[in-house]
C-alpha cells in the first residue's frame, strides 16, 4: 500500500509517523490498514505531525482510530505537555469545550417499552430544546446565578433539584473542574450561555433511548448497572453556545501570546501559551468555566428524560430507576500526573474527540468502578450501535490513559445532505425500528449513518490495541437530533 505520509506498521492496529524535521516526537495512530488508508483523504495525519511540533510535549503525538481533520488538533488527537516548558492550546480542546456523553441504565425492558415509543421520542422532543439556536423558556438565568454554574458545574445543577448526589459520584470529576474563574469571561460569553442551559443543540448532538443488545463481559455489566435488553439512555452534548464563545475569545489570546513567547507554528491555529504564563493560567481557568457549563446542562438533560419517561409511559417518578452509569468529557485538557521515564509527573493531557480510560485502582477511578476500570462510553450513529468500554492499564501507560470518543465523520456534512437529498431517511430508519426526531430535515441528512466510520471497526481497534475492554453493546430504539 502507498501511503501519502512517512508512516511505518508497527502491528496490525498501530502506526509509527517518525520524527523528523522540527517534529519534536514521533506520532503514533491507531488504526488497522483499512481504517489507515482511508484516514488518509483529509489532513488529520498532516495535523498529528504538526502537534508534534509544539513545545513541551512528552511521549507522542496520538491519533485514535475516530481520527479526522479538526480546528488545529485533529479531532481524535492525544497529547500531553509537560507543565514547565509545555503550551495549552485552544484548537487542543475544541470549541465545544467537554462535549461529552453521559450514559443512564433504567430497570426497564425493551419489551416494556417497544410500543410505546412513539409517545417517548415526542415527549423527550418537545421537553429538551434543540436545534441551532435553541433555547430553555423557562429558565433564564441571572449573571450572578450563571456564575454559580461556572464555578460549580453539576453539582449547581443537583443543588437546584436536579439530581442527586449519587448522580454526582459517577461523573469525571464529580461534575466540577476545579479552578474555575467566571470573572475572566466576556459577556457575549456570558449572554450567549444565559438560556442555553438544558438544551441539546445541533449537528451531531442527541439523546438515544436504546437497549444493551450484546455483553461482552457479564460480570464487569453487572458492576456498571447493565444486563442485556435493559433499557439505556445516552446523551451527547456539550457546552453549546457559551463554550463555543470561551474558546473564539481565547483564541484571539492565543494567536497574541504565541508572536509574545516566540512559539513557531506550523499551523497558526495551533496558537497557544506557556502553561505558567497568564495566558495560559486564564485559558485553563475559563475552561474550566465551559467545562463545568457542559456538566450541568448534562445534569438537567438528565432530569427532563426522567420527565419524560414518567409522563409518557405513566409510571410514578422513580419507578423507571434511572441512574447515571457514568458521565465522561471528550473535549477537554486536564492537569493529570503520569508516569514519564518511570517518574511519576503532572502533565497537562489534551483530549479533543478522545476519552479519559483510567484503569483499575487508579486513584481518579470512580470508587463504584475501582475493580473494573472507568467507564468508557462511545456512541455510533444513529443507525447502528454504541458500545460501553472500560479503561485499562496499557492506557495509562501508553496513550496517558486516553482511547477513542466515537465513530468519527467520514463524511462532510454537504456531502451527507447530498447524498440524502432524494432519500427518506427518517422512513427509513423507522423500517430499521428507530424512531428519530429532528429540528430540521437538513440535521437529519447530514446525520446519516453514511457519514461516520463503522463504530464497530473502531472500537475493535482500542480493544486489540490494548487501550480499552469491551464490555456492551447497546442499540438504539429511538433518537431526538438537534
Amino acid at each position: 500500500m502507498t501511503y501519502k505520509y512517512k508512516i511505518e506498521k508497527i502491528d496490525e492496529y498501530s502506526w509509527r509517523i517518525p520524527r523528523e524535521g522540527k517534529m519534536r516526537v514521533d506520532g503514533i495512530v491507531y488504526a488497522n490498514e483499512t481504517m489507515m488508508k482511508e484516514i488518509q483523504k483529509d489532513e488529520s495525519l498532516q495535523q498529528v505531525i504538526n502537534v508534534s511540533h509544539l513545545p513541551g510535549i512528552v511521549g507522542h503525538s496520538f491519533g485514535m482510530p475516530d481520527i479526522h481533520w479538526g480546528y488545529g488538533f485533529p479531532i481524535g488527537g492525544v497529547a500531553a505537555f509537560d507543565l514547565d516548558d509545555g503550551v495549552v492550546s485552544p484548537g487542543g480542546v475544541g470549541y465545544d469545550i467537554n462535549c461529552g456523553v453521559r450514559l443512564l441504565r433504567t430497570d426497564l425492558q425493551r419489551i416494556e417499552i417497544v410500543h410505546k415509543l412513539d409517545s417517548l421520542v415526542n415527549t423527550l422532543f418537545s421537553s429538551i430544546p434543540s436545534g441551532v439556536g435553541s433555547h430553555r423558556k423557562d429558565l433564564r438565568l441571572s449573571h450572578q446565578e450563571e456564575k454559580n454554574v461556572l464555578k460549580n458545574g453539576a453539582q449547581w445543577a443537583v443543588s437546584q433539584g436536579y439530581g442527586s448526589k449519587n448522580d454526582l459520584e459517577h461523573i469525571e470529576e464529580n461534575g466540577r473542574i476545579a479552578g474555575a474563574d467566571p470573572e475572566l469571561i466576556s459577556e457575549r460569553a456570558l449572554e450567549r450561555g444565559k438560556a442555553q442551559l438544558g438544551t441539546l443543540g445541533s449537528g451531531n448532538h442527541f439523546v438515544e433511548v436504546g437497549y444493551v443488545s450484546e455483553v461482552y463481559d457479564a460480570k464487569i455489566a453487572q458492576t456498571l448497572g447493565l444486563q442485556k435488553d435493559s433499557i439505556t439512555i445516552v446523551v451527547h452534548t456539550g457546552s453549546r453556545g457559551f463554550g463555543y464563545q470561551v474558546c473564539d475569545d481565547s483564541i484571539r489570546t492565543m494567536i497574541k501570546a504565541s508572536k509574545e513567547f516566540n512559539i513557531e507554528l506550523p499551523d497558526r491555529q495551533l496558537c497557544c501559551a506557556p502553561i505558567k504564563s497568564q495566558q495560559g493560567q486564564d485559558y485553563l481557568a475559563k475552561m474550566a468555566c465551559a467545562a463545568n457549563y457542559a456538566f450541568a446542562n448534562r445534569q438537567m438533560i438528565t432530569h427532563w428524560i426522567k420527565e419524560s419517561f414518567e409522563r409518557s409511559l405513566h409510571i410514578n417518578p422513580g419507578e423507571s430507576k434511572i441512574s447515571v452509569v457514568y458521565d465522561v468529557c471528550h473535549n477537554i485538557a486536564r492537569i493529570e500526573d503520569h508516569i514519564v521515564d518511570g517518574r511519576k509527573k503532572p502533565l497537562c493531557v489534551h483530549r479533543k474527540g478522545a476519552t479519559r480510560a483510567f484503569p483499575p485502582h487508579h486513584a481518579q477511578t470512580p470508587d463504584a468502578y475501582k475493580e473494573v476500570g472507568q467507564p468508557v462510553l462511545i456512541p455510533g450513529d444513529m443507525g447502528r450501535c454504541s458500545y460501553v468500554l472500560v479503561g485499562t492499564e496499557k492506557a495509562y501507560t501508553t496513550t496517558f490513559g486516553s482511547t477513542c470518543h466515537g465513530a468519527g465523520r467520514v463524511m462532510s456534512r454537504g456531502k451527507a445532505k447530498k447524498l440524502a437529498s432524494s432519500r427518506n431517511i427518517s422512513r427509513e430508519l423507522k423500517e430499521k425500528g428507530i424512531l428519530v426526531r429532528a429540528d430540521s430535515r437538513a440535521t437529519m441528512d447530514e446525520e446519516i449513518p453514511e457519514a461516520y466510520k463503522d463504530v464497530t471497526e473502531v472500537v475493535d481497534v482500542v480493544e486489540h490495541a490494548g487501550i480499552s475492554k469491551k464490555i456492551a453493546q447497546l442499540k438504539p430504539l429511538c433518537v431526538i437530533k438537534g
